[in-house]
């Protein structure tokens, strides 16, 4: 098993800890200013209970990573049963659950390359790529005036997920959204 920095765990990515597997859900750094170091504030949920948990790690620990197969997959689409990917190599498709996406289905889009973990020939997780390019399909129009205001707006996406974003972005324009935390980096 090789090991990470705790600086390296980010949403999708499975870690072992205290010799169970987990998959991470949700990875934020904090640091308090002034008061001790920086850590990493960590939500998981166990593979095989479901069950989920906190953990707060040192910016220097090291996470064992157990040894996962990782196949780049392409979605293909959406069906009544999960989420259709095709093996780019063998050409064999999978169903994966809404489950295996941790509230993140939102960011897929048909043809996108993604990597599906399997451990012991079955698949346990994905991972996204860090961001993806989505297109506005409905927000609000910019207020006269509003040049500088610091305050978002809410504008839905061709995925139906919502994203708040700066008041002169406008529909029909192509954004850039982290899929780790939703949020709004750059028009595209």
């Amino acid at each position: 098993m090789a090991k990470i920095l705790a600086t390296e765990v980010r949403g999708g990515i499975l870690i072992e800890v205290d010799k169970r597997l987990w998959r991470v859900v949700r990875a934020r750094h904090v640091h308090v200013g002034g008061r001790g170091g920086a850590y990493m504030q960590v939500e998981v949920k166990d593979i095989e209970t479901g069950s989920k948990n906190s953990l707060r790690l040192h910016t220097d620990d090291k996470i064992e990573r157990p040894h996962v197969e990782q196949h780049k997959m392409r979605f293909l689409y959406q069906d009544a049963d999960g989420f259709v990917f095709m093996d780019e190599e063998s050409f064999e498709q999978t169903t994966l659950g809404a489950d295996m996406f941790e509230g993140r289905e939102g960011f897929m889009l048909p043809d996108m390359l993604v990597e599906v973990n399997f451990y012991n020939e079955r698949a346990i997780g994905i991972t996204l790529p860090t961001s993806v390019t989505l297109e506005i399909t409905n927000t609000d129009p910019q207020a006269k005036g509003a040049t500088a205001s610091s305050s978002y707006k809410p504008a839905t996406v061709e995925t139906g997920i919502t994203v708040m974003v700066p008041p002169f972005v406008s529909s029909g324009e192509k954004i850039r959204v982290n899929t780790d935390s939703g949020e709004y980096m750059e028009r595209a």
